[in-house]
């Protein structure tokens, strides 16, 4: 059944996307990928995978309307904005988006947001997501909204070390943290398109692991061999002392009960560490 609907996936050619297109792929559904350049390594990658990639930009409406034009469902997460001009952008690209698939009668529509984003949390980045769930919210449009929290994906600009390693982050070292793998969220997205009554009108926080960043430079070290530290720095960034105040809130038990095995962050990195070394991950 699933090979005769389609699924736009935006963002295909970054972790998350690529996550949510290879999980669709691998569960037999037809994907579109929304990329800027078709000719680009990650895009052929899709191609190659099976995905039909679209050329378009955020920026340029009637390349939106022809990705969405007779898909079954769209996945929506748009790029990550710091500056003023990005994160107003981020807002206009996302309602634009959501009023597209209105438009063209989407079945299911599924928005990525962040952990956090319906708790007024201070953050730019996070409150241009809240703004654009509010809208999806308050729209026709058959929708979930998945909440993930922080990426191990990020943790990886530390695997390249010399004879030690240094992990210095603005964070309380023993304050637990929850993460979740690219590769997880493709997964629950993939598992949500394919159980649209149970999940039309829903909105989840996702997270796969949760540990402090003490526990992950011992996890580095443990898998790596390499000295590994933590030396925390001053907290003065508002993300950071939302992580040390509140932080992401899923329920990681509920979550493995409905969607499965979801990794460790210990899991995540010796399949990356495994993959970068040309071994088969076990």
């Amino acid at each position: 059944m699933n090979a005769d609907r389609t699924v736009l996936v935006t963002g295909a050619t970054g972790n998350q996307g690529g996550g949510v297109a290879r999980a669709l792929l691998a569960d037999g559904w037809r994907v579109r990928a929304f990329v800027r350049d078709p000719g680009g390594s990650a895009a052929r990658a899709l191609a190659d995978e099976g995905a039909e990639l679209v050329r378009g930009d955020w920026d340029d409406v009637e390349s939106l309307r022809r990705a969405v034009d007779g898909v079954h469902g769209v996945f929506g997460v748009q790029p990550l904005g710091a500056a003023e001009a990005e994160l107003e952008a981020e807002v206009r690209w996302g309602i634009s988006l959501a009023e597209i698939a209105t438009d063209a009668g989407v079945e299911h529509f599924v928005y990525s947001s962040v952990g956090g984003a319906e708790r007024r949390t201070g953050i730019d980045h996070f409150e241009t997501k809240a703004a654009i769930e509010r809208h999806v919210l308050a729209s026709a449009l058959p929708a979930t909204i998945l909440r993930p929290v922080f990426f191990m994906n990020n943790l990886l600009g530390f695997v390249d070390a010399g004879p030690e390693r240094v992990m210095e982050l603005p964070v309380l070292a023993d304050r637990p943290m929850q993460f979740i793998a690219a590769s997880d969220i493709g997964r629950i997205a993939a598992a949500v398109f394919a159980a649209p009554r149970e999940w039309i009108g829903r909105q989840v926080e996702i997270a796969g692991d949760e540990l402090s960043f003490a526990d992950v430079a011992r996890v580095y070290e443990r898998l790596t061999g390499v000295p590994t530290r933590l030396v925390t720095r001053p907290i003065e960034d508002r993300m950071f002392e939302w992580f040390a105040e509140s932080g992401y809130r899923a329920d990681i038990a509920a979550l493995r009960e409905e969607f499965g095995r979801l990794l460790t962050f210990e899991e995540f990195l010796r399949r990356e560490l495994d993959g970068r070394s040309g071994r088969v991950p076990a």
